[in-house]
This record gives C-alpha cells, sequence and structure tokens, in this order.
C-alpha cells in the first residue's frame, strides 16, 4: 500500500508548495480543506497543518483537532498551523510587534532530529503579523530567529506522537534548506519510506484502471498535450484497443502539427483517429472577434465533432481524461470554510451530455510530475517537454476574425520562432512560447517597394506552473534573427515586436 502524508489546508498561498515538498520527496500526500472529514489508515503516516490568512484571534478562525490527531499520528504545524496548535494546547498569541515577513535567519538553541543535516544558522521566509508569545507546558523552542524568539518548537511529552512546529514557511524557495527540514519530518519523524517513485505509479495505476475499467471500452479526446498524452497512455497500459482516442484537427493547431501529432500517437501504440474538423471550426468562427465568444463556438462545436465520433463507436461506458491535481484541488476560501472545486480544462461539458463515468489517472499529480511519469512510460521526449499550448489554440493568439488565410500567416511565422528555440537550445529554458498576429498593419519597406503588412509579437515567459510568469530575457541576437527570418519568409508580415510583459500584471495569452 502507498504510504500517505495528509495536508489541511487552511487557505494558505503556498500549500500546494508544501505538496510539492512531499511529492519530490518521493512520498504521497493528498490536500485536503481543513474542515474536511478524513479517516486514519494504516496508510496514513502522518498529518501537516499549513498556513493561513487568518488570525487564530478571529473569532471564526478555522481549527482542528490537534491534539486528538497527535494522539493517532506525528503532526507539524506551519506558520498559523503552529500558532493555531499552541493556542490549542494553552498557549498565548498575539499580534507582533512589527508584522514580520521576509527573510530571516534562523538559528538552532535545541539539537534534535528535525534538524538533521541543517546549518546552526539557515535563512528562513516569514510571512505572519502574529507571533507565539507564550509556549504552552511541556513545549520547548528549538530555535530563534534575530526577532522572534520562538521560530521553531516540539512537544515534549511522550504520551502522544511527535509534534512539530515551524513559524516560518519551510516549503517556499527563500527557507534555502526548508525541503530538507519536511524531510526530515516525513523521514525521521514519521518513517516514511520514500518508495512512491514514477514506475511504482505507472504499475499501480495500471493495475488499478484494469480493475477500473474491466472489459469496459473508453473513449478519450487527446489534445496533443502532455497531460492527455500520458494519461491515454496509462489507460492504453490497461485496456490496449478498448481505448479509443480521438484527436480533432480544429484548425487552429501549429504547423504540421495535426500529423506530426497522430504520427507520435502511432509510435507510442495508441488507438487514436485523428479527424481533420478544419473548415467546420472557421464557419463558427467567422465574423467573432469577442475573446470569450471564440472560446465558446470553439468548445462547443469540439463537443459537437466529438458526440458524433463517439456515436460511431459501441458499448463505450468511460470517458478518459487529462485532469491534474491543480485542477481538482478543494480550496478554502478566506472569506469562509465554503470550497470551491476548478472546472476541468479538459474537455468541460462532456460527461453531463454524454452519461459516462470518468476515468482519470492523472487526476493526483502535478504538472511536473506528469512529465516524469511520461518520461518512465517511454514517451518521446519531445512530447513530454512541449511547451504548455491553449486549448482554443492559434485562435486566441490571432486577435480579431479568425480565418484559414491569418492562421496560415501566423502558423508559419510561429514555426520560424519555435523551431528557432530548438535549434538555439532555448525552447528547454522557457516555460512557454508562441506568437500573436496583431489586428495591426503598418507600413514597411522591402527593396524599392512599399509594403503595408500585419504585425506579430512574439511572446516567451518563464514560469513553475504558470500562476506567475516572467517574460524570457531572450538573447537581443536571437530576436534579431528570428526578426529578420519571419519578414523575409512570411509574405503578409513586415514587423515583429517582442512582449516584456510579466504575469501579474499581463497574461501569457493576450486573449
Amino acid at each position: 500500500m502507498t504510504e500517505k502524508i495528509l495536508i489541511l489546508d487552511f487557505g494558505s498561498q503556498f500549500t500546494q508548495l508544501i505538496a510539492r515538498a512531499v511529492r519530490e520527496a518521493n512520498i504521497y500526500c493528498e490536500i485536503i480543506p481543513f474542515h474536511k472529514k478524513f479517516e486514519i489508515d494504516p496508510t496514513l503516516k502522518g498529518i501537516i497543518l499549513s498556513g493561513s490568512p487568518f488570525s487564530v484571534n478571529e473569532e471564526k478562525a478555522p481549527m482542528v483537532d490537534v491534539q486528538g490527531f497527535v494522539k493517532q499520528l506525528p503532526v507539524l504545524g506551519i506558520c498559523y498551523g503552529a500558532q493555531m496548535t499552541a493556542k490549542a494546547f494553552g498557549g498565548r498569541v498575539d499580534k507582533s510587534n512589527t508584522r514580520e515577513y521576509g527573510r530571516a535567519t534562523m538559528e538552532i538553541t535545541q539539537p534534535d532530529r528535525i534538524f538533521n543535516n541543517i546549518s546552526p544558522k539557515s535563512q528562513v521566509w516569514m510571512s505572519h503579523s502574529d507571533s507565539i508569545k507564550e509556549l504552552p507546558d511541556a513545549f520547548s523552542v528549538l530555535a530563534v530567529t534575530e526577532t522572534n524568539p520562538i521560530a521553531a518548537f516540539k512537544k515534549d511529552t511522550t504520551d502522544t506522537h511527535p509534534l512539530y512546529c515551524f513559524q516560518f514557511h519551510p516549503e517556499v524557495y527563500h527557507s534555502t534548506e526548508g525541503k530538507q527540514l519536511i524531510r526530515n519530518f516525513l523521514v525521521d519523524v514519521c518513517g516514511c519510506s520514500q518508495n512512491w517513485t514514477p514506475n511504482s505509479f505507472v504499475d499501480e495505476t495500471v493495475a488499478r484502471l484494469k480493475a477500473e475499467i474491466g472489459d469496459k471500452q473508453v473513449i478519450m479526446a487527446l489534445s496533443g498535450g502532455v497531460d492527455s498524452t500520458v494519461a491515454a497512455t496509462l489507460i492504453s497500459r490497461a485496456i490496449g484497443n478498448r481505448l479509443h482516442g480521438i484527436f480533432v484537427d480544429n484548425g487552429v493547431l501549429r504547423k504540421d502539427e495535426f500529423q506530426q501529432v497522430l504520427d507520435t500517437y502511432k509510435t507510442i501504440g495508441l488507438n487514436v483517429k485523428g479527424v481533420d474538423a478544419k473548415q467546420l471550426f472557421y464557419d463558427a468562427l467567422k465574423g467573432q472577434v469577442d475573446p470569450e465568444a471564440k472560446r465558446k463556438a470553439i468548445g462547443k462545436l469540439f463537443i459537437d465533432v466529438f458526440q458524433d465520433e463517439a456515436q460511431k463507436l459501441e458499448n463505450i461506458s468511460f470517458l478518459g481524461q487529462g485532469t491534474i491535481y491543480p485542477d481538482v484541488i478543494e480550496s478554502v476560501s478566506v472569506h469562509g470554510p465554503s470550497q470551491t472545486i476548478k472546472s476541468h480544462h479538459n474537455v468541460g461539458g462532456l460527461p453531463d451530455t454524454m452519461h459516462l463515468s470518468l476515468v482519470e489517472p492523472l487526476r493526483y499529480l502535478f504538472k511536473d510530475e506528469v512529465r516524469k511519469v511520461g518520461l518512465a512510460l517511454g514517451i518521446p521526449t519531445d512530447m513530454i517537454n512541449r511547451h504548455p499550448f491553449p486549448g482554443p489554440g492559434l485562435a486566441i493568439r490571432i486577435l480579431g476574425e479568425v480565418n484559414a488565410e491569418r492562421v496560415d500567416l501566423l502558423q508559419r511565422a510561429d514555426a520560424i520562432f519555435i523551431n528557432g528555440l530548438k535549434t538555439a537550445g532555448l525552447y528547454t529554458k522557457v516555460w512557454q512560447a508562441g506568437t500573436i498576429l496583431l489586428p495591426v498593419k503598418s507600413v514597411g519597406v522591402m527593396g524599392d517597394e512599399r509594403t503595408y503588412e500585419f504585425t506579430v509579437a512574439l511572446r516567451a515567459v518563464t514560469s513553475v506552473d504558470g500562476m506567475t510568469a516572467d517574460w524570457a530575457h531572450l538573447p537581443y541576437e536571437f530576436l534579431a534573427d528570428i526578426s529578420n527570418e519571419i519578414i523575409n519568409n512570411v509574405r503578409g508580415i513586415n514587423r515583429v515586436v517582442y512582449d516584456i510583459s510579466s504575469k501579474p500584471p499581463a497574461t501569457i495569452e493576450w486573449e
């Protein structure tokens, strides 16, 4: 059985970073809202209490039964989780004299296994306006900072399982040895064996899918992206050609992408049917200039095309989806204990209209973990390392109306940019890149001829998960070469600009 760590979310913006740190230690974990009931079973090895935007002294501050948890399992409280723990056991929490935010130096004052392989002085990241002023009885201080005399502490008594708390955030990048601290809790305190690997995930998932699907048939919409490809490969490993993949050419894919992706699927051994529906999509997009209208037109028509293909198959019982963990994590609202679930971004709407059971093999994986599983499955690295690509494709990279001529123009310019990134060894250093066709024409001079042609914007960003992004500082010489190549080879474009906006305030896509 897979060992598990449970992370109780109190609304911190960093909760997913805790989960990533646990997963990077090859230990499985799940995030649940603090108020969600759960059972303590033999696979559960420990509990982590996250930070929160709340104050523990607010009238409706979220609370959990820490005393009850620690009687059964080791517990780690982080920031709010630490303050809540101190208060629950009788300590005092009050406003800090000054709000503690940013880098601080943690100094270990009492040796402990939680500090195995940690420097005597280590940089940590503080983010709180409350501080623990008095520890409860039977608790002791383990570390301090320049301004905080209780930066890390533990419960001393032996009548419960271990209980550790940090008033700082070990999960963030700025806590330089934070991941080692979390690993120490997981391994040295909870006794986790660190055996959750991509290969073990593949073996367990294929076995589970065989049992879940049985002798039934599965249909799945494929996009050529990493998530749907890895999900389909896992399902195919379990049931072979009883998985029926549908890959739709919606007319707004990248240059030659339809055939390239189909060829890759054939190499992998997936049972996939390609559907050329370009003209249907161009007809649906005619006259549409509003970004949301374009998205809705593409989404609605995709469902229609997919359902038409599904009706040609018999005895389909399951719908496969490449849903990943950030899409389904229940998020705690800072305004109360209500939670929201992000809607699926893969093929939203299909389950309700087709009355099929969902099968989502990647439901508990983060994006970087999906890539690792893909490599373990032997999927070609060029597909695994592909940049994210929006569902509406080039339709939201063509500002204004979309038609075949403009798509062709953008496809050719975009291919020069993307291939140039690969040739220059820059593709894997960029999280996402693409070309945007602007509804702007300007005067140019080519030889003795004056031109009045379109402008394209190049966009390249660095990011971890797309939630925030910085513009990629590509070399000037590279940008100059790409600009020249686009203008010289794509008739209809005479000006190239580079987008140097970060997210926020800008978005990665222009529409």
